[in-house]
């Protein structure tokens, strides 16, 4: 199969079935689409409020990024790390914490709150890493279970010592002290910084696996890890690396939503993104680069589809479907033309041999 139809499957299998999802959603293919982009980004781009709708998306896009980051790390490592979820939440909590109890200046505040993120994201991705490699609990249960308990511990904060004052309320806490809050452009929540350390996190690892003894050495261990370890490679300070390196880049993702988006703390702080990330890496195929088309594409879903209840009485839920689609077909789409890659290839190989 040629590399042009091995882009064209799936993009026809993808096309086909987002499609067909809308027509059985009662609405024409083309006026969802319309209103996701113009709830996202706005157009044309310089009409009223656009400016606060690509804001809003790229803060959408930053945690989804930075997991995603991290979780090219893990995946390398061989390790299908689920519990990113309760990594972002504790990166929340930490940078949550400094914010309420520390009074410094402001530039060594917002240094505070993120370095506070990336440790108790760290932490919390190491506690995984040990339940894996000292108790033998596999990264999937382990991972699930502390999200639970970090999820749990969100709700606690909010109604218990954190609680809102004169107010019971679960929705969240009070907002935190400005002086705490990412640096945003004017009044829209857009936050260069954050933007910023995204993009620098997909550089690193992108180089951490290009050119690095360390990145090459991970990936051994997550290819082969008996063979690895006979070769004298340390595989279990490895995947506790790897971890360690996820769950800094996710809780930097949970100060980017509690300081940077909603400036609070709230039940679902995490926005499922880090479950989100999980699809979009495997539609990046662990490649960098192109977590940042793919992710930035799922945060314009995730933030228009709230017009779609206003524009067309459709329920909003309907983009979370949208986003499910896409990643079945297009994993599908990706795992038929394999199929039929190495199909042909066979024939091949069986051709010339033959002859």
């Amino acid at each position: 199969m040629s590399r042009v139809n091995s882009v064209l499957l799936p993009a026809a299998v993808v096309v086909a079935s987002v499609v067909g999802l809308l027509l059985l959603a009662g609405t024409n293919p083309w006026d969802p689409l319309k209103i996701i982009v113009e709830g996202s980004i706005g157009w044309p781009p310089l009409e009223e409020g656009a400016a606060r709708k690509v804001g809003d998306t790229f803060m959408v896009w930053v945690p989804i990024a930075l997991a995603s980051a991290g979780l090219i790390v893990t995946f390398n490592a061989g390790m299908w790390n689920i519990g990113i979820e309760g990594q972002i939440i504790m990166g929340a909590i930490a940078s949550a914490w400094i914010a309420r109890e520390i009074s410094v200046s402001r530039p060594i505040l917002v240094f505070l709150v993120i370095l506070a993120g990336a440790v108790g994201g760290l932490l919390w991705g190491l506690l995984v890493g040990v339940l894996r490699t000292a108790g033998g609990v596999n990264e999937i249960f382990g991972g699930l279970g502390l999200d639970f308990v970090a999820l749990s511990l969100t709700t606690y904060l909010i109604i218990g010592p954190w609680a809102r004052s004169g107010v019971a309320s679960t929705s969240g806490t009070d907002p935190f002290p400005e002086d705490s809050y990412l640096p945003a452009l004017g009044a829209i929540k857009l936050s260069p910084l954050a933007v910023g350390i995204a993009l620098l996190a997909l550089v690193g690892v992108w180089l951490l696996f290009k050119g690095t003894l360390y990145g090459l050495k991970l990936k051994a261990v997550g290819r082969n890890r008996p063979s690895s370890f006979l070769l004298g490679i340390p595989t279990n300070r490895y995947l506790l690396g790897a971890f360690m390196i996820c769950g800094a880049l996710a809780g930097v993702a949970g100060t980017s939503q509690a300081l940077g988006f909603h400036q609070r703390l709230i039940p679902a702080i995490s926005g499922n993104y880090g479950f989100l990330a999980i699809l979009v890496v495997l539609l990046a195929r662990f490649r960098p680069f192109l977590v940042i088309p793919i992710s930035f594409f799922f945060a314009m879903i995730a933030v228009g589809s709230s017009s779609l209840q206003l524009r067309l009485d459709v329920n909003p839920s309907l983009g979370g479907v949208l986003q499910g689609v896409l990643v079945l077909s297009a994993m599908f789409g990706l795992g038929w033309a394999g199929y039929r890659a190495l199909k042909e290839m066979s024939a091949s190989e069986a051709k010339a041999g033959s002859g």
